[in-house]
């Protein structure tokens, strides 16, 4: 059906990953205040929403501010109320990031076939050990495997592409699944390829639904760019909590 549609039109070769909130509620945060104050009132959700649209800004971020508390880690998140709005997200990265990202199963997330056409990307760390000529050898001989493999085993094909080469999906999560992934998958232990899509969604929350109080309330998004061997510093911390155990 999507042939006969789009009928030739395909995405082709791009420079770097892309991401784009395409649906949000403009009044996500108005109804999850609104959320947060209806059980501890008498009142129709309708008479408590209209309320809050009377409220002032400062005022409402007060009832956000106080609801969220004072987190002392990433561990302690908000509750309910944050459901009550949602984003839906295109991305566009590497076919790696997007297998550590769909392992988180309260989202719903879907994805288009995985192939070449939208190119690869490089790690600078293979730029840094000189040997960038290899690593496009590799995915040359990639894609020449998929692109034979494509026309007669369209749906095998996928199997010869390297997790390197980029493949589009969309993700869909409500503010309290932002707070737990976004929190979590930008840690200084993560790839930075899942942190980088991860730290734009943030942004995007509040710069482009204008959700700045339910992004603040998601103060464990780390956006350091480069964190210093952030999966070796936790390894380091577990090996002295065993060494611990183990003296005592």
């Amino acid at each position: 059906m999507a042939d006969s549609v789009f009928g030739d039109a395909v995405g082709g070769p791009v420079e770097d990953d892309t991401l784009e909130l395409v649906d949000f509620d403009p009044d996500g945060e108005i109804k999850v205040v609104t959320a947060i104050l209806y059980p501890h009132t008498s009142l129709s959700e309708r008479t408590v929403e209209a309320r809050v649209r009377q409220m002032t800004v400062e005022e409402r971020l007060e009832v956000l501010t106080s609801y969220v508390g004072n987190r002392g880690n990433r561990r302690q998140r908000p509750g309910r109320a944050f459901e009550r709005t949602d984003y839906r997200f295109d991305v566009l990265s590497d076919y790696g990031a997007f297998r550590d990202l769909q392992r988180h199963r309260m989202l719903t997330i879907d994805w288009q076939p995985l192939s070449t056409r939208h190119g690869y990307v490089r790690p600078a760390a293979v730029d840094a050990a000189g040997v960038a000529d290899q690593f496009d050898a590799v995915m040359e001989r990639s894609e020449a495997l998929y692109t034979d493999l494509a026309e007669d085993h369209p749906d095998q094909a996928s199997y010869a592409v390297s997790l390197a080469y980029r493949v589009r999906y969309s993700m869909q999560f409500n503010a309290r699944e932002a707070v737990h992934m976004l929190e979590l998958r930008t840690g200084p232990q993560g790839h930075e390829a899942y942190r980088r899509v991860c730290q734009r969604m943030h942004t995007q929350i509040g710069e482009v639904a204008g959700h700045k109080a339910l992004a603040e309330a998601m103060k464990f998004v780390d956006h350091n760019p480069e964190p210093a061997l952030g999966r070796l510093e936790a390894e380091r911390r577990a090996e002295e909590k065993r060494d611990g155990r183990h003296s005592g």
